[in-house]
């Protein structure tokens, strides 16, 4: 079978390589699924970098999100198991894991539905309590990430205002469905949000980006408000001042969602549950910006690396294009 392979740590486009393989070695409890379209993440540059929290052995294939098809038939969502991962016509997932594939959205779509979505629904439920009514502020609004959060922020009835860089991740983040978007590139982000709140602030924060996003958080977030910090695409990892969320009655809560599979997996079933019955309705709906074939894997991951896309890119095979 094809599959991409990381020889060694570095840029995507530089470290992984199309190449022929054997079909992976199942282990106890794993099942080979047959990939349908795999989800490019941002974790996905961080493997072939070697900086992400989980390094497999090298050679690996990246990919931590798919949509396959079982031997039996069934289309489903999973996380691949490293080294076995997704930019390949076959992967591997644990059997125990593998959740359907809604039959309102296609195979790239599906696949795009799994981490973002369910990072989004832990943080601003789980975590953050979001309620209707609230204002919601997403840093990164017309990312892979960050779009998913805009979703479901307007599906639980919050306005949203949207953070993004550039005129056309502007253009991307309102017809996501952002009540105010703000580009940083040529707005003062806290006086703009400031602003559309009449100086209350943004009750609940989402923050993939850390580093200068986290910074202006801290300044817009509303007494009682929710700092949600989800990861740190910006490339700096911010030190929070304990005596400021102290005197202005803020809380700052950290989200790792793959903690979920191993110490509540019941939540991750019932959220997908949730997902997907906001998906069947039109509630949510992946934006797949760009679909690629194997062969465009490297370069896609590359352009996910370098912060130049809106929405997600999928990888999507031939058979099931």
């Amino acid at each position: 079978m094809q599959a991409w392979q990381v020889h060694e740590n570095g840029e995507p486009s530089e470290v992984m390589r199309l190449q022929d393989v054997e079909r992976p070695t199942l282990g106890d409890g794993q099942v080979l699924l047959r990939v349908r379209a795999a989800n490019i993440n941002f974790p996905d540059a961080l493997l072939c970098r070697g900086q992400y929290q989980v390094r497999p052995p090298l050679p690996f294939t990246p990919g931590v999100e798919i949509c396959g098809e079982t031997e039996d038939g069934r289309r489903v969502i999973a996380n691949p198991a490293l080294p076995y991962g997704g930019f390949a016509e076959y992967a591997v997932a644990d059997a125990a894991a593998l959740l359907p594939a809604p039959a309102s959205l296609d195979d790239a779509e599906a696949a795009a539905l799994h981490i973002g979505y369910q990072t989004g629904w832990f943080g601003l439920h789980r975590r953050a309590g979001l309620e209707a009514g609230e204002t919601l502020l997403v840093h990164a609004a017309a990312g892979g990430v960050g779009s998913a959060a805009v979703q479901l922020g307007k599906a639980a009835g919050a306005t949203v205002i949207g953070v993004v860089g550039g005129p056309g991740k502007a253009a991307v983040a309102r017809e996501l469905g952002c009540d105010v978007v703000i580009d940083r590139h040529g707005e003062d982000v806290v006086a703009a949000v400031k602003e559309a709140t009449a100086g209350r602030g943004a009750d609940v924060v989402y923050d993939p980006v850390g580093g200068e996003a986290y910074a202006q958080s801290a300044k817009v977030v509303a007494f009682e408000g929710r700092i949600v910090v989800v990861g740190f695409a910006g490339g700096t990892i911010p030190s929070p001042a304990l005596n400021h969320a102290l005197v202005k009655n803020y809380s700052i809560l950290g989200l790792h969602w793959g903690l979920y599979n191993t110490k509540n997996p019941k939540l991750v079933q019932h959220c997908h549950e949730q997902l997907t019955e906001l998906a069947a309705r039109g509630a949510i709906k992946p934006l797949v910006s760009e679909r690629v074939p194997l062969g465009g894997a490297a370069a896609a991951v590359q352009k996910v690396a370098d912060g130049v896309t809106t929405g997600r890119i999928a990888v999507v095979m031939e058979e099931a294009a």
